[in-house]
């Protein structure tokens, strides 16, 4: 493989990075990766009405108390972040 063909991968791969946060990258946890994936999820229910209304109508709630428990749950998707270990 060339430098330049190299080169050229990186910067097209930082720049998806720069685009788009949810990607992740070579030092992304476990714990982080999970969290973008359900933040993702959460948000495109919200921000589709058809998919709100059709779990609202799944749970027996509101459309407004289903949207209003998916966005608290956005906070925190996964549960308290682990300890990180001190080297």
């Amino acid at each position: 493989m060339s430098s330049e063909l190299r080169y050229t991968a990186n910067t097209q791969l930082e720049h998806l990075h720069a685009r788009y946060t949810g990607t992740g990258h070579a030092d992304l946890t476990k714990y982080d990766w999970i969290t973008h994936q359900h933040r993702d999820t959460l948000t495109s229910i919200v921000g589709h009405p058809s998919l709100l209304s059709y779990l609202a109508l799944a749970d027996g709630e509101a459309i407004g108390r289903t949207k209003f428990e998916m966005t608290e749950r956005m906070l925190q998707p996964c549960g308290p972040p682990p300890k990180k270990d001190e080297d």
